[in-house]
């Protein structure tokens, strides 16, 4: 089917103008900023520390299990709607191994479109329109989108930073719910700020959903990603929170393969049979090949994690220390492979202007804050670098940075 332009449009019989073609409650969203940005590091030639993604491959011997996957025709039809057999067992394994929380794969786990269609499913198979949704701001930005959709409206609580990272004001979150509440959505470990909310925040969290009956979900793709004496605490082993928490997991940031877009839920049962009502309906299904391969990569020894783990800390500590020798304040994250600065100490204050400045004035592209707040201008200093990329990628962009800006 051809899409209508504005060219095509059918006259209006009443003579009045045409109806804008966007619905309204998408009329605030254009273009994510992650494509402008990418764009612009292309058309520059700049190296790319926007969007999230890494510049290698995750495991090769993961990499050949979805090969051996095609040629064995596993997948190249409609996998089953909630999800091969095989992985969402791995996914009950992984998470009673990791965490002690025990899982039926058969109605407590489905497969998704990678975490972004899981939380879009969630949202839209658990909220009412006019249900109000408590998020933790600044948010990813497809929160804001998928609380739109599904009629929702969304209350920022925004964490601010204070010593050295960004935290949660517990007083501020327990006053953000109201008779209207219906969900919290949390993200630890957090995008973009690199926070990873301690045991203490969680139980507060807890302590609140229990007593206003309130439901969360809970995105948790970088669990793998947690650095020196973080600990990424899953919210459904906290009292209370089994049966009222919609925890998403994804394979796309602990295996490297951003591509293959594979997510997934895991709830008790009504929970999880709310989200397929809504994901059914989405792509239906996705990924056939990749999900046996992500089924093979979940039951991979610890030695992997760990190496992941610290592979990353030690870009974290090289692209930190670039960013401060060339005069930024560095917010060093807890967890996920993003890092937050502050340009202020740059003698700037506008985070749009400084990154769409930033390929030409060094050669490197990076993402504005203020994209992920409802309130712009709390985080109009802030400035977001990833670091998932090769060492000498990493190298080469610090040393850009600091011959820019250094003094």
């Amino acid at each position: 089917m051809t899409a209508m332009t504005s060219s095509a449009r059918p006259a209006d019989p009443a003579g009045s103008a045409a109806r804008p073609p966007l619905n309204r409650r998408l009329a605030e969203f254009g273009t994510t900023i992650f494509a402008e940005m990418s764009a612009l590091a292309l058309r520059t030639g700049s190296i790319n520390l926007g969007q999230g993604f890494p510049d290698t491959d995750g495991p090769e011997e993961i990499r050949e299990a979805a090969v051996r996957a095609l040629r064995d025709g596993r997948g190249n039809q409609y996998p089953p709607g909630p999800g091969v057999p095989e992985l969402r067992a791995a996914v009950t394994a992984h998470q009673l191994r990791r965490y002690g929380l025990t899982f039926d794969p058969d109605t407590e786990v489905l497969v998704t479109a990678g975490a972004t269609e899981a939380i879009a499913a969630a949202l839209l198979g658990l909220l009412e329109p006019g249900d109000e949704v408590v998020a933790l701001e600044p948010y990813y930005d497809s929160y804001a989108a998928c609380i739109a959709m599904a009629g929702g409206r969304r209350v920022p609580v925004t964490l601010r930073p204070h010593e050295g990272r960004f935290r949660l004001d517990l007083d501020e979150l327990r006053a953000a719910v109201t008779d209207r509440t219906r969900l919290l959505l949390i993200n630890t470990p957090h995008n973009p700020t690199g926070t990873v909310l301690t045991r203490t925040e969680l139980t507060a969290i807890a302590e609140l959903a229990v007593e206003r009956d309130l439901l969360v979900v809970t995105d948790e793709v970088y669990e793998h990603l947690v650095f020196d004496d973080a600990e990424h605490l899953p919210l459904a082993t906290f009292p209370g929170m089994r049966d009222r928490t919609v925890t998403i997991g994804s394979a796309g940031k602990t295996f490297s393969f951003t591509g293959w877009k594979v997510g997934w839920v895991t709830a008790a049962p009504a929970l999880v049979s709310a989200v397929r009502s809504a994901k059914q309906y989405l792509t239906y299904v996705a990924s056939g090949p990749f999900q046996y391969a992500v089924a093979e990569a979940l039951a991979l020894p610890d030695d992997y994690f760990d190496a992941f783990r610290a592979d990353m800390r030690a870009k974290r500590e090289l692209l930190a220390g670039g960013l401060e020798q060339a005069g930024f304040t560095v917010f060093r994250p807890a967890g996920t492979y993003f890092i937050t600065t502050d340009i202020r100490s740059l003698g700037e204050s506008d985070g749009f202007a400084f990154c769409r400045s930033l390929p030409e004035r060094s050669g490197v592209v990076a993402i504005p804050n203020a994209v992920f707040y409802d309130h712009r201008e709390q985080g109009a200093p802030f400035v977001r670098f990833a670091f998932c990329k090769r060492q000498g990628v990493l190298e080469e962009a610090a040393k850009r940075l600091r011959k820019a800006f250094a003094h």
